[in-house]
């Protein structure tokens, strides 16, 4: 396990490099700069600025010096928000968009499973067309849409929970489902998929033969094995929701790590772009590397090590 961890760290770092390689180079090379405005800076004052952020330098002097700085775990300061850090605007957004996320993720997880679960025992069944109904639609809807039918039927029309920020527990509602729209829809197809694929096995049949309950065989012999496509979906799924939905966190006017990164790229905030970038690849590999080890332990047949 160990050996393996080591290796996974080793590619982990390598891939972090190219990932960090490539977007500095894109956001570089892209006409324009963060300091570009409709109305022209004076010239003495664009070249204190230059200066003082070290962009009168080479690009290699400026990569050198980022890579430098990344390996201290310091993402620079930001261009745009003077006077703060990009790792101040990721301790600052990154919580509020872990827990919007956690809430999402806990959603995606309980109603997918559920939704595939009925699915599959209710196969060609009119629970199947409704859970496969509701999937369809999930899958199809884009989140914005969704967040913009809940805002508008539960959040003016019903007056059921409120529609900005997130200030207390029935602020997490309705951002919390139109993020975990999509992941929801796709986990109740990959474990309707799975079930109807392990129910048909032998063990299954010999299970029932020996009179075990119908909710043992679901949830002890059926779902261990159905949900690993499940745990291969988890690791991006939960970096992408952790690290904040852009679209989402702007209609419901959240503070979180997904609109401070969409401002940064309209700003031309290379520190920023960057810093989320490699905040969110770290959690992308970390998340991936713990679904790899997570194998293991659902399915004892699985070898991580590949010996």
């Amino acid at each position: 396990m160990s050996k393996y961890i080591l290796k996974r760290i080793i590619s982990s770092i390598i891939t972090l490099w190219v990932v960090v390689t490539a977007t500095f180079i894109l956001a570089h090379v892209i006409p324009g700069g963060p300091f570009d405005r409709e109305k022209v800076l004076p010239p003495e004052i664009l070249k204190n600025i230059t200066e003082r952020y070290n962009l009168d330098k080479s690009l290699l002097w400026q990569y050198q010096d980022y890579i430098g700085d990344l390996v201290k775990l310091d993402l620079g300061p930001s261009f745009q928000q003077r006077g703060t850090s990009v790792n101040d605007i990721i301790n600052r957004g990154f919580p509020v968009s872990a827990r919007l996320g956690a809430v999402a993720v806990s959603i995606s997880l309980v109603f997918g499973i559920i939704l595939g679960i009925i699915s599959a025992y209710k196969q060609g069944k009119w629970q199947d067309n409704l859970a496969m109904f509701i999937s369809t639609l999930g899958v199809t809807i884009p989140s914005f849409v969704i967040a913009t039918l809940l805002i508008y039927f539960l959040g003016e029309k019903l007056r059921w929970f409120p529609v900005f920020g997130l200030s207390s527990p029935k602020h997490y509602v309705l951002p919390a489902m139109a993020l975990a729209g999509f992941s929801m829809a796709f986990i109740s197809r990959l474990i309707r998929s799975s079930l109807l694929d392990v129910i048909r096995q032998d063990y299954i049949r010999a299970a029932r033969a020996r009179g075990l309950s119908e909710t043992s065989i679901v949830f002890v012999h059926s779902l261990r094995n159905a949900i690993l496509p499940v745990i291969t979906y988890i690791g991006p799924l939960v970096a992408a929701i952790l690290t904040g939905s852009f679209v989402v966190e702007r209609i419901f006017t959240i503070p979180g790590l997904g609109r401070s990164f969409v401002d940064s790229i309209s700003n031309r905030d290379y520190t920023l772009v960057l810093g989320v970038t490699v905040f969110y690849s770290f959690l992308l590999i970390v998340c991936n590397l713990l679904v790899d080890i997570l194998y293991a332990f659902v399915d004892p047949r699985i070898n991580i090590e590949g010996e």
